[in-house]
This record gives C-alpha cells, sequence and structure tokens, in this order.
C-alpha cells in the first residue's frame, strides 16, 4: 500500500513514516498543505492520511480541492478537533474517515487498511510499474529485467522505486533526499551517488540500452530506450 502522509508536526511524521514502513507500507511525507495538495494531485496513492492544521493550505481546503478535481482517493482527517461538529466539517468536505489526537498507531493503522480496502469502484491500484523491460512488482518487491530478477538492497529498491514512479520526468537531489532518505537537508554527503552508481551496475550494467541518466545540473531520469 503507498501512503500519503501530510503532517507538518515533525516528531508525529518521523514516528508514522518510521512504524508504516515497518508495517511494510510505501509512504510519502509532506510538511505543508501545498506541497501535500501537489503530490496528491499527481495520483498514485492507495491513501493520504492529512493533519487538519496545516500552513499554507489547511487540510480541509485540500481535500475538498482534490474532490472537486475528481480525485477520489480515500483520506483520513487527524486533528485536535475532536468535537461532533468538527469530525462532520472533516467529513462534508470530502474526508473519508477522521481520528481525533492522541491516536494510537495500531488505531490508524487499522483504519487506514480499511480505507483502502473501500477504494472507488474502477480506480486501478498500481502494483506492477514497468518501464521498458525493466519490471517492479511493489507487493512482492521482485524487480525483473528482460525477464531476469535483479537482487535489490531495501534502500536500492526504494530508489529505484521512486525513479520509476517518475519515469521521464527529472527527479532531483533534494526529492530524492526527502522521499529515499527521509533528509529535509542536504547532508552534503555523495549519498546518492554512490546508491544511484550501485543500481546502475545492477539495471543497466548487462543490458544494451541504460535506463537510468544523468541529467547534468539537475538530477536524475529513469526513461526507456537510449540516450
Amino acid at each position: 500500500m503507498r501512503i500519503l502522509l501530510i503532517e507538518d508536526d515533525k516528531e508525529a511524521a518521523a514516528y508514522l513514516v518510521k512504524a508504516m514502513r515497518e508495517s511494510g507500507h510505501t509512504i510519502d511525507h509532506a510538511a505543508d498543505g501545498v506541497t501535500g495538495y501537489d503530490l496528491a494531485h499527481e495520483g498514485g496513492y492507495d491513501v493520504l492520511v492529512v493533519d487538519r492544521m496545516l500552513p499554507k493550505m489547511d487540510g480541509l481546503t485540500l481535500i475538498a480541492g482534490l474532490r472537486a478535481q475528481n480525485n477520489a482517493t480515500p483520506a483520513l482527517i487527524l486533528s485536535a478537533l475532536g468535537q461532533v461538529d468538527d469530525r462532520v466539517k472533516g467529513l462534508r468536505a470530502g474526508g473519508d474517515d477522521y481520528l481525533s489526537k492522541p491516536y494510537a498507531f495500531s488505531e490508524l493503522l487499522a483504519r487506514v487498511e480499511a480505507l483502502a480496502r473501500r477504494r472507488p469502484k474502477g480506480t486501478p491500484e498500481e502494483t506492477v510499474i514497468q518501464v521498458g523491460d525493466l519490471t517492479l512488482d511493489r507487493l512482492s518487491h521482485k524487480v525483473t529485467r528482460a525477464g531476469e530478477e535483479i537482487v535489490l538492497q531495501p534502500r536500492e529498491y526504494r530508489l529505484l522505486e521512486y525513479l520509476m514512479q517518475n519515469a521521464g520526468k527529472v527527479v532531483t537531489r533534494t526529492m530524492l533526499l526527502e522521499h529515499v532518505w527521509d533528509y529535509h537537508f542536504d547532508p552534503q554527503t555523495n549519498v546518492i551517488d554512490v546508491h544511484v552508481s550501485r543500481l546502475r551496475a545492477k539495471i543497466d550494467r548487462d543490458f544494451d540500452a541504460a535506463l537510468i541518466h544523468t541529467v547534468r545540473g539537475a538530477g536524475y531520469m529513469i526513461r526507456d530506450g537510449a540516450r
């Protein structure tokens, strides 16, 4: 399951990201409403977990905006406002569930999993991503190229998954640091270059056409076909 967490509390977000990944789920994090809206609008998420009080755009406005754009991704609202009127406002704004703070992670996880099962009919759940002859199965975490299985380390898998989710687009160092390493600052190391180099050795080295490309001065891109 792929989750988007939109939460501005750094400690709460770090806890939820860690706990969700330990539970076997893929999760991205946005720290403000505008960034969260943009990520959610791009699609590809099974469930949104949205804090109600957010900088730049509040959670209810965010969800209402997505619904106006016919984005039906199930949304769980998190809020310290737990009165009946607050919950009603959240649900009427387009939220599918409402959980008051403080909460137990076990309950949040159960609610998120329940929302994922209630995805609108006809909404495709992208469990397999493909770029050219490279395939990544997000359920089994199996990666193959031209039918040959490629064994990746967990960080390499997350790096490849993020590149493939953004196939044909430039992925910057900042994007990789935030979505693969959970860094919201540049640690001034060559960690990204090292991991991309290792990933290339496994994905491209034994094949005729390279899929992973460096975009000079910008970042990286994965795309079908040679340069």
